[in-house]
């Protein structure tokens, strides 16, 4: 079993998509799991504070290092306890952070445990990742609010390798690679949808190819329309 576990100051956040779809099925299978830790539950400040102004000044407020330490420290302890010798891997979501892509969550799932810290405010104690992490990942260049939707994005990439996530029918996308695909109706009109009548304008209709049959010409022009073609 693959375990993500989260540490973030709104746990909430990932009930309802690690709730639904494949990942509700792969939880009831016991492929996946996921625990979240709320960071307010490992610091001694008696307001339940995790964050403070950032030293040399500047704008917002910084995660501190010492409740994501003793967060981290409780997971791995908590995992050392198991009967079976796991191997963890800890990542910090941050905008300086390596690029994450398909390759980087093949390599991911190997492991057995992922602790996913999620920051939030203006970032992170820059100790945090010099120390604690094991490396920073990005998922694009842009900003958001946080680090739970990197981990959701990450969680989705990295189960789908895994064996039975996608249940027995595979992904186009990871079998073929990326291409268009169609469905019902063969010609859509658009008019004929707002209005209740068929236009005489001509309507947007599906490649002859993918009509034919013919599945050497239909594989030779999904390898022609292809993600990288």
């Amino acid at each position: 079993m693959m375990k993500f576990h989260a540490i973030t100051i709104f746990p909430g956040m990932f009930d309802s998509y690690f709730g639904e779809s494949l990942f509700r099925r792969a939880a009831q299978k016991g492929i996946v799991s996921l625990r979240t830790y709320d960071l307010r539950d490992f610091t001694k400040e008696r307001h339940r504070k995790v964050d403070d102004r950032p030293f040399g000044g500047g704008p917002g407020m910084v995660l501190q290092v010492a409740p994501i330490h003793a967060a981290v420290h409780s997971i791995e302890q908590g995992i050392a306890r198991g009967a079976k010798k796991r191997r963890v891997r800890t990542i910090l979501f941050s905008p300086r952070g390596k690029k994450f892509d398909a390759a980087m969550a093949r390599r991911l799932s190997r492991y057995d445990d992922l602790i996913l810290i999620c920051g939030r405010y203006e970032g992170v104690d820059e100790r945090v990742a010099e120390h604690i992490a094991d490396e920073e990942v990005s998922i694009g260049d842009y900003v958001l609010s946080g680090g739970e939707l990197p981990a959701l994005v990450l969680m989705e990439a990295v189960s789908r390798f895994l064996p039975g996530f996608l249940g027995k029918e595979e992904s186009l996308e990871e079998k073929n690679g990326s291409f268009p695909t169609y469905s019902r109706p063969e010609t859509f009109y658009p008019a004929a949808a707002r209005a209740g009548s068929r236009p005489k304008k001509k309507g947007w209709a599906v490649p002859k190819v993918l009509l034919s049959g013919d599945h050497q010409k239909i594989a030779e022009w999904r390898r022609r329309h292809g993600a990288g073609a």
